[in-house]
C-alpha cells in the first residue's frame, strides 16, 4: 500500500484550463493555480481582460478568447491550448452568467433560459469532451465543475440559473461514473454568497443582512476561498474523490435558522 507521502500535493508543471477566468472566482482560481506552478490557459469572452489576468499570473499563463456557448470554438480553443502547452491535466469549468428572469417575460425568458443552459451546462460537457483525449494522457487528470448553491436550492425569479446549476451537479456525477474507470476524477463545487461581479449590485448592507440571517459564518465569501477548494480537488493526491458535490457557502446549506 502506498503511503500518504507518496501522493503528490504539487501541481507544478501541470497544465490547467480555467473558463470564465477574466474575473471573480475564475480569476482567483487561475492566479492560484499559476502561483502553485501550473501552466494556465486563461479563457473568457474578452481577450484583453484575459491578457491582463495572464500578466498577473506570470510567464506560464496564456490568454485565449473563448465563448463557451460556441461548440466549434471550444474544440478549436482546447486543441490550441493542448498544442501550446503540450497537453492538458486539469479542467475547471467556471464560466457563468447571471440569469434572473420572470416567467411572464415571454421572449426575454426564453432567451435567458437558452443562454443559461448553453453557458453553464452544455458548455461543461463540451469542454470535457474536447479535453478528454488530452486528459487521458495525463497521469493525474482532474475536472472541477463550478455550480452553485442554487443547484441545491432555489431563489425566486432565478429558474434558468437554478436549472443550469442543478444540471451541473447531475452532469458531474454522470461524468464521474463514466470516466472513473480511466482514473479521471470529476467533482463539483457549489459556491454560496461570494463577492464577485454577479453580486456587486447587492449593497453592502443587504449583503450583511443576508449573511447574518442565512450563513453559519455570518459573512460573504471571497473568490480566493473557492479557489483553494478547487486547488485541493485538482492535486494529484486527490485521487480517490470523484462525483462529489461540495458546498463552499459559509454554512448556508447547513443552517436551518
Amino acid at each position: 500500500m502506498s503511503l500518504a507521502s507518496d501522493r503528490s500535493r504539487s501541481i507544478a508543471g501541470r497544465t490547467a484550463i480555467v473558463t470564465g477566468a477574466a474575473s471573480g472566482m475564475g480569476r482567483a482560481t487561475a492566479l492560484l493555480l499559476a502561483n502553485e506552478g501550473a501552466k494556465v490557459a486563461i479563457t473568457d469572452l474578452d481577450l484583453s481582460a484575459c491578457e491582463a489576468v495572464a500578466a498577473e499570473a506570470g510567464p506560464n499563463a496564456k490568454a485565449f478568447a473563448l465563448d463557451v456557448a460556441d461548440g466549434e470554438a471550444i474544440k478549436r480553443t482546447v486543441a490550441a491550448i493542448a498544442a501550446h502547452f503540450g497537453g492538458i491535466d486539469i479542467l475547471v469549468n467556471n464560466a457563468g452568467v447571471s440569469s434572473f428572469a420572470s416567467l411572464d417575460a415571454e421572449d426575454e425568458y426564453e432567451a435567458i433560459w437558452h443562454r443559461a443552459i448553453a453557458v453553464m451546462l452544455t458548455a461543461h460537457q463540451r469542454m470535457v469532451r474536447a479535453a478528454l483525449p488530452f486528459l487521458r494522457e495525463s497521469d493525474a487528470p482532474r475536472v472541477v465543475n463550478i455550480a452553485s448553491t442554487e443547484g441545491l436550492g432555489a431563489t425566486p425569479g432565478d429558474t434558468p440559473y437554478v436549472a443550469a446549476k442543478t444540471g451541473v451537479t447531475g452532469l458531474t456525477r454522470g461524468l464521474a461514473v463514466d470516466l472513473g474507470k480511466e482514473g479521471i476524477t470529476v467533482n463539483c463545487i457549489c459556491p454560496g454568497p461570494i463577492r464577485t461581479g454577479m453580486t456587486d449590485k447587492v449593497s453592502e448592507e443587504d449583503k450583511a443582512i443576508f449573511a447574518r440571517r442565512r450563513t453559519a459564518l455570518r459573512r460573504y465569501g471571497e473568490p480566493e476561498e473557492v479557489a483553494h477548494v478547487t486547488l485541493g480537488l485538482v492535486l494529484p493526491a486527490a485521487s480517490y474523490i470523484t462525483g462529489a458535490v461540495i458546498p463552499v457557502d459559509g454554512g448556508l446549506t447547513a443552517r436551518n435558522a
